[in-house]
């Protein structure tokens, strides 16, 4: 745990201050997850600490419950009376090729048309697997690949080191740090309660990673609005990531929601996008064109595959990350199994998530913008060594907050938070929401 904690710190430019972990126990994996999580939300939670004693003089303890943690990097929310909707399209997975193993992401509409541009229709699992058993896993990647979609043949840690993407992102650091405009930030105008009331947060994420950025962000009081394209929807982790924020639709090829676009984004403090390194600038916002329109804007971004190298404009999620970088394959020797075996949870999503909240209070006051992807993080988790077989006690109605979220869908309770800083309790305002149920504007 403490190497984790360190390398973050660094990363981030904290102290090196040890931060106190209550509870035990861990997720059983081939790799340190409960360490992981236990490690980025401390980081995300001293780096308000430090936040609070430059504005206030006083430094805040805080702490993280191990079981809380883990539980928090699969679901918090506990619906009652309803269910989430299930988080994977019946033909997402892995399936074994003439050679190996590949994972398909079609979760999205069109990554799953793409999929099937290139293996055919499949009603179901086993009319894909069929078409899938015909083919090499290389060219079946690069295959979906070309046709637009999202897949990933299942390599070793080894194979991944010397693979022309595992050598480019590996030697990225964490977290990549550039600095912004000499333009002052706003004075501050939080408490101890609400470190960021007064922070606007435009948030341009999908899916897990960066949503768990903002969410976090809104339980700390910043005012953060979700924009999302027209047809876009993810209804499987909707309830999960949309608490604390307003949630509004911009199609950013239409002039109109454009001109709008570019007046929230001048009056953003903080902006999140986990879009392809090379989305934004073939929308017309690179990076130029978002410091000239926001100046002094904090620019937090992720993708999948890291910032340099062959892949960094390929589309790409945890789970196929984990394929990509040795992880499901050495969860498969790490449980004797005859398939590919992930993390029990979406580790590096959620990890990366709560390491963007932190670069982006660190940047507060001073602007500059933060580079993180999915694979770097993966190799963060990897070079940490083994995990556990351990097992968490199981959770039970204690472990949920007394609260009740009235959603759309019904009500619910979240489980209490793994974080605590004294005087600072991460508290959100709002419920999580359906997407597009906000008009794109600031409060």
């Amino acid at each position: 745990m403490t190497g984790l904690l360190t390398s973050i710190q660094a990363a981030l430019g904290l102290p090196h201050t040890p931060i106190p972990f209550t509870s035990s126990g861990a997720l059983p994996s081939a790799f340190a997850v409960t360490d992981l999580a236990c490690a980025s939300i401390a980081a995300a939670g001293q780096a308000v600490s430090e936040l609070l004693q430059q504005h206030t003089g006083r430094l805040p303890p805080l702490e993280v419950d191990r079981r809380l943690a883990s539980f928090w990097f699969a679901t918090s929310i506990r619906p009652v009376g309803w269910s989430v909707p299930p988080p994977w399209d019946p033909v997402a997975g892995d399936y074994a090729t003439q050679d190996g193993w590949i994972r398909l992401h079609t979760n999205a509409p069109h990554h799953r048309a793409a999929a099937e541009r290139v293996l055919g229709a499949c009603a179901d699992r086993a009319a894909m697997a069929s078409q899938v058993a015909q083919w090499a896993k290389s060219d079946l990647e690069q295959a979906v690949v070309d046709a637009g979609g999202c897949a990933a043949e299942m390599r070793t840690w080894a194979q991944w080191q010397v693979h022309p993407q595992g050598l480019a992102v590996n030697a990225e650091p964490l977290i990549q740090f550039s600095a912004g405009s000499s333009q002052a930030g706003k004075p501050w105008q939080g408490s101890v309660a609400q470190p960021l009331a007064g922070i606007k947060v435009l948030d341009l994420t999908r899916v897990l990673a960066g949503p768990i950025a903002s969410r976090f962000l809104a339980g700390l009081g910043a005012d953060v609005l979700r924009i999302d394209p027209p047809t876009w929807n993810e209804p499987g982790v909707v309830p999960e990531v949309t608490l604390g924020k307003r949630c509004a639709r911009l199609d950013l090829h239409d002039a109109s929601d454009r001109a709008v676009f570019d007046s929230l984004l001048k009056d953003a403090d903080i902006l999140l996008h986990g879009y392809r390194a090379d989305a934004l600038e073939r929308l017309g916002y690179g990076v130029a064109e978002r410091q000239r329109l926001a100046p002094g804007l904090i620019d937090v971004c992720l993708n999948a595959y890291g910032w340099s190298g062959p892949w960094q404009n390929r589309r790409g999620f945890d789970s196929l990350v984990q394929m990509s970088s040795g992880i499901a394959e050495a969860g498969m020797r790490w449980k004797n199994a005859d398939k590919p075996t992930p993390l029990p949870v979406q580790a590096l999503d959620h990890a990366t998530g709560y390491l963007m909240a932190a670069a982006a209070i660190t940047l507060l006051g001073r602007g500059g913008s933060a580079r993180l992807s999915l694979a770097r993080t993966a190799k963060l988790l990897i070079e940490n060594g083994p995990g556990t077989d351990e097992a968490l006690r199981a959770e039970d109605e204690n472990d949920q907050g007394l609260l009740v979220e009235q959603t759309p869908w019904g009500p619910a309770h979240r489980l209490h938070v793994p974080l605590k800083i004294t005087g600072t309790p991460l508290q959100w305002a709002l419920p999580a929401t359906e997407l597009g149920s906000h008009l794109p504007k600031w409060w």
